[in-house]
Protein backbone atom coordinates (compact mmCIF):
# COMPACT_ATOMS: atom_id res chain seq x y z
CA UNK A 1 0.00 0.00 0.00
CA UNK A 2 1.28 3.51 -0.95
CA UNK A 3 1.22 5.80 2.22
CA UNK A 4 3.47 8.49 3.75
CA UNK A 5 3.25 8.32 7.32
CA UNK A 6 4.44 11.78 9.49
CA UNK A 7 5.97 11.45 12.86
CA UNK A 8 7.59 13.61 15.02
CA UNK A 9 4.49 15.84 16.28
CA UNK A 10 4.03 17.17 20.03
CA UNK A 11 3.28 20.29 22.24
CA UNK A 12 6.52 22.13 22.91
CA UNK A 13 6.42 25.95 24.26
CA UNK A 14 7.31 28.86 22.14
CA UNK A 15 10.79 29.20 21.21
CA UNK A 16 10.78 25.18 21.40
CA UNK A 17 12.14 23.25 18.81
CA UNK A 18 10.55 19.91 16.80
CA UNK A 19 11.63 17.84 13.88
CA UNK A 20 8.76 16.15 11.44
CA UNK A 21 9.54 13.40 9.80
CA UNK A 22 7.94 12.01 6.57
CA UNK A 23 8.52 7.98 5.46
CA UNK A 24 7.34 6.85 2.88
CA UNK A 25 5.61 3.18 2.84
CA UNK A 26 5.07 1.47 -0.76
CA UNK A 27 7.49 3.97 -2.58
CA UNK A 28 10.43 6.00 -2.57
CA UNK A 29 10.70 9.44 -2.57
CA UNK A 30 13.69 9.41 -4.83
CA UNK A 31 11.66 11.22 -7.68
CA UNK A 32 9.22 13.04 -6.22
CA UNK A 33 9.17 16.74 -4.90
CA UNK A 34 8.19 16.67 -1.21
CA UNK A 35 5.97 19.74 0.85
CA UNK A 36 4.99 19.90 4.29
CA UNK A 37 1.71 21.75 4.90
CA UNK A 38 -0.58 22.71 8.15
CA UNK A 39 -4.00 22.93 8.57
CA UNK A 40 -5.80 25.00 11.27
CA UNK A 41 -9.67 24.04 12.22
CA UNK A 42 -11.60 26.89 9.99
CA UNK A 43 -8.65 27.97 7.86
CA UNK A 44 -7.44 26.29 4.18
CA UNK A 45 -4.47 23.85 4.21
CA UNK A 46 -1.21 25.71 3.13
CA UNK A 47 1.86 25.18 1.78
CA UNK A 48 4.81 25.43 4.50
CA UNK A 49 7.31 24.24 2.48
CA UNK A 50 8.79 22.12 -0.20
CA UNK A 51 11.96 20.52 -1.70
CA UNK A 52 12.08 19.51 -5.02
CA UNK A 53 13.00 16.70 -6.27
CA UNK A 54 16.71 16.44 -6.66
CA UNK A 55 16.98 18.49 -3.51
CA UNK A 56 18.38 21.11 -5.35
CA UNK A 57 15.62 24.26 -4.46
CA UNK A 58 13.86 24.60 -1.16
CA UNK A 59 10.89 27.04 -0.45
CA UNK A 60 9.36 28.62 2.52
CA UNK A 61 5.94 30.24 3.60
CA UNK A 62 7.19 33.81 4.37
CA UNK A 63 6.53 33.11 7.78
CA UNK A 64 8.70 30.58 8.70
CA UNK A 65 11.88 31.42 6.74
CA UNK A 66 15.16 31.40 8.61
CA UNK A 67 12.87 29.34 11.41
CA UNK A 68 12.74 25.92 9.40
CA UNK A 69 14.29 23.77 7.24
CA UNK A 70 13.11 20.83 5.00
CA UNK A 71 15.99 18.30 3.85
CA UNK A 72 16.28 14.99 2.65
CA UNK A 73 17.80 12.13 4.21
CA UNK A 74 17.95 8.40 4.10
CA UNK A 75 14.82 7.96 1.78
CA UNK A 76 12.80 10.12 3.97
CA UNK A 77 12.27 13.93 4.11
CA UNK A 78 12.23 16.36 7.47
CA UNK A 79 11.01 19.50 8.84
CA UNK A 80 12.78 20.80 11.41
CA UNK A 81 11.44 23.16 13.21
CA UNK A 82 13.19 26.60 15.47
CA UNK A 83 11.57 29.34 17.38
CA UNK A 84 7.87 28.01 17.07
CA UNK A 85 5.46 30.64 17.91
CA UNK A 86 2.27 29.72 18.69
CA UNK A 87 1.17 30.69 15.34
CA UNK A 88 2.57 27.63 13.75
CA UNK A 89 -0.08 25.47 15.63
CA UNK A 90 -1.80 23.38 13.23
CA UNK A 91 -1.77 19.93 11.75
CA UNK A 92 1.00 19.03 9.90
CA UNK A 93 1.09 16.68 6.66
CA UNK A 94 3.68 15.45 4.51
CA UNK A 95 2.62 15.22 0.59
CA UNK A 96 4.49 14.14 -2.38
CA UNK A 97 4.42 14.85 -6.10
CA UNK A 98 6.38 12.87 -9.01
CA UNK A 99 8.53 14.00 -11.48
CA UNK A 100 8.10 18.02 -10.22
CA UNK A 101 10.46 20.47 -8.62
CA UNK A 102 7.60 22.35 -6.66
CA UNK A 103 4.71 21.49 -4.50
CA UNK A 104 1.61 23.05 -4.89
CA UNK A 105 -1.91 22.06 -2.46
CA UNK A 106 -3.63 20.66 -5.27
CA UNK A 107 -0.56 19.38 -7.30
CA UNK A 108 0.27 16.57 -4.78
CA UNK A 109 0.29 12.82 -5.91
CA UNK A 110 0.17 11.40 -1.98
CA UNK A 111 -0.77 12.56 1.46
CA UNK A 112 0.06 11.66 4.93
CA UNK A 113 -2.63 11.86 7.43
CA UNK A 114 -0.65 14.31 9.53
CA UNK A 115 0.99 15.08 12.86
CA UNK A 116 -0.15 17.95 14.95
CA UNK A 117 1.87 20.36 16.70
CA UNK A 118 0.72 22.48 19.57
CA UNK A 119 2.74 25.26 20.89
CA UNK A 120 1.54 27.33 23.77
CA UNK A 121 2.94 28.14 27.18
Amino acid sequence: QVQLVESGGGSVEPGGSLTLSCAPSGFTLDTYAVGWFRQVPGKEREEVSCISRYSETTDYLDSVKGRFTIFRENGKAYLLMNSLKPDDTGVYYCAAREYSSFCGLSAMDYWGKGTLVTVSS
